[in-house]
């Protein structure tokens, strides 16, 4: 994660991994303000946009539970200022308005919010434009995101509960599960703990800090502020098993597929993507605001969460979660360390390495050793397998694509044990320290790496 942040110089990272009960990894990298040079923290909160809808979703069904609404009630019978001809907006039903099935404007036609042109719609906007807007295309007719659709939502709960959206979702979800740095709309409570945002480096631009901006009426689709850890503790409230806010009949409609999403390789359910990685059955969200890109995947069945949040508007959090994803699968599925071996029989070939041509980390897995490339998008996808054939030596058993399966790789330790140069194949790695002083400081000097010998 580290060395993707400052690959791709992406001011700030922060991720988290929750399995049952207990947060393994809580990381910050980078900075909360580069201005100010402020390091980020794992307490920095995140503008976390579309993740609201999972929030959004969950209260809902807490009311579809209490039977103040039922998924198949038409938005118009619950609003009666919504027009409810054939093929008006009054129409579209409550589950389609969750699975983006409706067929409603994604963001009106003065979308100039999101650029911070203008302010978000208030509510008297957003009724405005729902009541004149059809919509754009037939109910169940494919899946076609809306975040119109998710105010429009936000006005149906708090019709129903007899409160605002946003009072309705702090009381009921945010604050029965604790989530101290968390919430539905920008306050001070927030603007005490948000990192600063930033606009993406698109070919070459400067990134530049951003205002922190109200949602509006559009804060049940994109309002959220959240941290790393207190997602994760959302998304242990979406296992299965877990009550606290939700029976597993309702989490189970909301975690089924209802549609399937053009062009990518997962489906929407109700407030949920569903997105296979390996064996695992996924589901959580993504969310893009000005200044901000982030993501969380959620395994109800094995109950484990995996959050990354990033404070730049090209941040990399998809990449990131699904990387952990398949990080952690890696683990699980390595052989465990054979009898009588210990593990620093292998932990004493692991590191990170570099050339010229960036690093390789080789990691221990169990009781088997990897070499994988931190500045993929996948490492554990790419990793190539490395047997043991001596104290100083591995094998390349097994490399993907364009690798050098067969060939050796030799090591030079130091009196202490350190590996001080690592032959791989016929590129010579070496540790950072020794890399910088030595190869860097040569191509800096001359054009060119200090000579070796061959042998």
């Amino acid at each position: 994660m580290e060395y993707r942040q400052r690959t791709l110089r992406v001011p700030g990272v922060a991720i988290a991994i929750r399995f049952r009960d207990e947060i393994l990894l809580s990381r910050a990298y980078g900075m909360a303000d580069q201005e100010r040079g402020a390091a980020l923290t794992t307490g920095h909160a995140f503008r976390i946009a579309s993740q609201s809808k999972m929030f959004t979703a969950t209260a809902v069904m807490q009311l579809v539970e209490q039977g103040r609404l039922r998924l198949d009630d038409r938005a118009g019978g619950c609003l009666p200022w919504l027009p409810s001809g054939e093929g008006q907006i009054g129409r579209v039903t409550i589950r389609q308005l969750l699975s983006h099935s409706g067929g409603v404007i994604r963001d009106g036609e003065e979308g100039g919010f999101w650029q911070l042109e203008r302010d978000f719609p208030d509510a008297d906007e957003l009724r405005r434009v729902l009541s004149a807007t059809p919509p754009v295309l037939a109910q169940n007719q494919r899946f076609k995101y809306s975040n119109f659709g998710y105010g429009l939502l936000g006005l149906l709960v708090a019709e129903a509960a007899g409160m605002p959206y946003n009072a309705y979702v702090r009381r009921h979800v945010v604050d029965r599960l604790g989530l101290a740095d968390t919430g539905p709309e920008l306050d001070e409570h927030a603007l005490a703990r948000l990192a600063t945002g930033y606009t993406g480096a698109h070919y070459g631009l400067d990134r530049l800090p951003l205002q922190h901006v109200r949602t509006g009426a559009l804060s049940p689709a994109t309002g959220f502020y959240s941290t790393a850890e207190d997602l994760c503790r959302f998304g242990a409230a979406q296992f299965l098993g877990n009550e606290e806010l939700l029976s597993d009949e309702s989490k189970r409609e909301m975690q089924h597929e209802q549609w399937k999403v053009d062009g990518v390789p997962h489906s929407y359910g109700l407030g949920f993507d569903v997105y296979p990685v390996g064996e695992r059955r996924l589901i959580g969200h993504g969310g893009g605001f000005p200044g901000f890109i982030t993501h969380t995947r959620i395994d109800p069945a094995d109950r484990l969460v995996l959050v990354a949040l990033t404070n730049a508007g090209d941040g990399p959090a998809a990449d990131l979660t699904n990387g952990m994803v398949a990080i952690v699968n890696r683990a699980v599925e390595a052989d465990p360390l054979p009898d009588g071996r210990a593990p620093g029989d292998l932990d004493r070939f692991t590191g990170r390495y570099w050339s010229l041509g960036g690093a390789i980390d080789v990691v221990r897995f169990g009781g088997e050793l990897l070499g994988m490339m931190p500045a993929g998008p996948n490492p554990a996808d790419q990793a190539m397998e490395l047997t043991v054939e001596g104290p100083d030596q591995l094998r390349i058993t097994k490399a993907p694509g364009f690798g050098s399966p067969g060939e050796r790789v030799r090591y030079l330790f130091d009196g202490a044990g350190r590996a001080t140069e690592v032959r791989w194949a016929a590129t010579t790695l070496r540790p950072w320290e020794a890399f910088r002083s030595g190869v860097l400081a040569g191509v800096r000097a001359t054009g060119r790496a200090p000579q070796q010998d061959p042998a």
